[in-house]
């Protein structure tokens, strides 16, 4: 059996400001809207930041195996075009949900949670699984030093996501 509490015996002590003017109000929904604007801007950049990532990987990878011998010159020259215009069989996307952003990478066919962003906040969380962020903030789009960060040395496997 569920026991509500007596309505009598509950007690109001926050105290409310009622000073705040509807300017004040539309001016703060002004300011929110813009935060999560630039959220859904800066996870858009990073995803750009991570294919280019993954494409430079490639192309050093192909490098490798031409330089060492260990298979077909011709093939690897062939994927090292291929890539420079951008066909890679790798895309970042985000999908958006209630209170996140998911990054999700798309690699020829399979789908996997890169990370996934605060809408409100800007912080970006490793992926635990596809529905559920690890516990711990990693990184902050908000803060100009940690997106100039991110966008510097975020690689397209995630290895960045993990505790600093």
């Amino acid at each position: 059996m569920i026991s509500l509490p007596n309505p009598t015996k509950i007690f109001y002590t926050e105290e409310h400001d009622m000073t705040t003017t509807f300017t004040d109000y539309v001016a703060q929904k002004d300011a929110q809207n813009n935060i999560q604007l630039n959220v859904t801007k800066y996870c858009f950049m990073l995803c750009d930041a991570l294919l280019k990532n993954y494409i430079d990987y490639s192309i050093k990878s192909h490098n490798n195996a031409i330089f060492h011998g260990n298979s077909s010159t011709e093939y690897h020259l062939a994927c090292i075009e291929d890539l420079k215009a951008g066909n890679c069989g790798y895309e970042f996307t985000v999908e958006s949900g209630r209170k996140y952003h998911k990054l999700m990478m798309n690699a020829n066919g399979s789908r996997s949670v890169h990370a996934f962003i605060d809408k409100k906040t800007g912080s970006v969380y490793k992926a635990a699984s596809i529905k559920a962020p690890a516990k711990g903030e990693r990184y902050n789009l908000l803060l100009i030093k940690d997106r100039e960060w991110l966008f510097e040395n975020a690689d397209w496997a995630g290895s960045y996501l993990y505790k600093r």
